[in-house]
């Protein structure tokens, strides 16, 4: 019987729309909860796993110093400060986190950590009167944990969304076109922490479904749906209602869901620093150029050089043995310099490690007029997949990314930074069209949210977005979380060709 039934939900799913009935077979097969539980204990265990590694970390790297400073094990005696990160990291919202910008999350950490480590370091303080080895252990420990904490974040999530157990169910009001673009976003990144299981529409003419979420042409029914799933979440995306039409959804509809959330008519802004002003009863939404401000390119700009020159030493020798093996496996100079465009249009040289082979521009003609596929990609990104002037060595540098190191003496130079657009040649100008201006009113970048959301893969209208979001929403944070992506975008050699 209840097998027939199912095969006749399936039946009329292709009909135009669903009823509430049928949608609650379908949804009671898939879903059991609609709590957040398992999200929140799942990150106190990857918080606490992180804080723990931290400890040990710190210890053993002071111990590692000076054996007899103190006793590596005693790190363990410490773990009972662990309740204090968790407490304060609920206090600065970090469970569940839905929809908490990376950067944010970051920034939170950090002070979250400054906290429970600055009390633990203070608490000591007061009691011995003195900052021993196991204060600079906390030191250290501080250092780490941001690091951890971040990464198990990562993996807590990956095995939530493995398992199932993670995300919580979210209606979408509206499945017209920013219905679905919202219902796109929430399938193909579950880090964003919510499913989406319905979507209410107004349309009798619109699809039974989307991408397999059931659509029903009625947005009346939000106190029935909570009351016969307990859902909690409802997102409204139709901004193209009338004010009226709108006021009355949200207080008769939407209103009955505990929490909710209103998508905007204007995807052009996307700070994530946007905050809300009261004028006399009339709602405003504030936000701040910060990359206008000199105080925050002052800083953006010691940070850079900071980092430059600490990693500069660091990585010095591998450079020198780089551009050897470049000498040594093809003709022509280690080093390539190639004109780009940069803040407000100026041009400059921009440092490559050499990858391409002396005869380049005679076999990318070649390669363009013999393959109209070729051709093709090339127009819509500039880059080759297969590209013939590429050396071996070559490949195995832009694989793993090690060909952009020289740009470290363009940040050196003030002509770049680590994180901003990416410089492009003359020909991309056009590909930009009425956004070049304001997105080239900063420097470029070694790296940037283009490249850490795919890189090569990405089309121009995708690097588009992710540069205005990177000028709208800039900050300390944004920078750091985008260097720690960068990473990993490199070891795993994503989008690198």
């Amino acid at each position: 019987m209840r097998r027939s039934a199912r095969q006749g939900v399936k039946r009329r799913l292709r009909v135009k729309g669903m009823t509430l009935d049928e949608f609650e077979v379908w949804y009671r097969e898939r879903f059991r909860r609609t709590t957040s539980a398992y999200s929140i204990i799942a990150m106190i265990v990857s918080d606490l796993i992180a804080v723990m590694f931290s400890f040990g970390t710190g210890f053993f790297l002071v111990n590692l110093y000076d054996m007899g400073a103190i006793s590596f094990r005693s790190f363990v005696t410490y773990w009972p400060y662990l309740p204090i990160f968790i407490i304060v990291f609920q206090m600065l919202s970090l469970y569940p986190g839905m929809a908490l910008a990376p950067a944010e999350e970051l920034r939170h950490f950090t002070i979250g950590c400054a906290i429970s480590f600055g009390g633990i370091i203070i608490s000591r303080y007061i009691e011995d009167k003195e900052f021993d080895a196991i204060t600079a252990a906390f030191f250290i420990s501080f250092i780490f944990s941001i690091l951890f904490l971040l990464i198990g974040r990562s993996i807590a999530r990956r095995v939530l969304n493995k398992t199932k157990l993670g995300g919580i169910p979210a209606v979408i009001y509206g499945s017209g076109a920013t219905g679905r673009l919202i219902a796109d976003k929430l399938l193909n990144n579950h880090s964003l922490g919510y499913v989406p299981v319905l979507m209410l529409g107004e349309d009798s003419e619109t699809a039974d479904n989307y991408r397999g979420i059931p659509i029903i042409n009625d947005t009346s029914i939000g106190p029935e749906i909570v009351r016969r799933f307990n859902i909690k979440m409802a997102i409204v995306a139709m901004y193209h209602l009338k004010r009226r039409e709108l006021v009355h959804l949200l207080n008769y509809s939407v209103s009955a869901f505990r929490y909710n959330v209103l998508i905007p008519d204007f995807f052009g802004m996307t700070s994530i620093w946007m905050t809300a002003r009261d004028f006399d009863g009339i709602l405003g939404l504030a936000t701040v150029q910060r990359l206008k401000m000199r105080w925050n390119l002052a800083i953006k700009r010691a940070i850079d050089i900071l980092l430059v020159v600490c990693g500069g030493l660091v990585i010095l020798p591998f450079m020198l043995l780089i551009a050897l093996v470049i000498r040594l496996t093809s003709p022509g100079r280690a080093l390539y310099a190639q004109t780009r465009v940069g803040q407000n249009g100026r041009h400059f040289k921009t440092y490559k490690f050499r990858t391409m082979t002396a005869d380049a521009a005679e076999r990318l003609r070649a390669t363009l007029e013999s393959s109209e596929e070729a051709r093709l990609e090339w127009e819509a990104t500039q880059k080759l997949k297969n590209d013939p002037r590429v050396t071996k060595f070559g490949a195995f540098l832009r694989k793993t990314s090690l060909d952009e190191f020289p740009q470290f003496i363009n940040v050196l130079k003030g002509d770049m930074s680590l994180v901003g657009p990416r410089p492009i040649v003359d020909d991309e100008i056009k590909k930009y069209g009425d956004d070049f201006q304001r997105i080239f009113s900063v420097k470029p970048g070694i790296t940037g949210l283009w490249q850490v959301s795919g890189r090569s893969d990405t089309n121009y209208k995708d690097r588009v977005s992710f540069d205005t979001y990177y000028l709208q929403s800039w900050s300390i944070w944004l920078d750091l979380w985008v260097l720690y992506k960068t990473v990993g975008v490199v070891l795993r050699h994503k989008g690198a060709y």
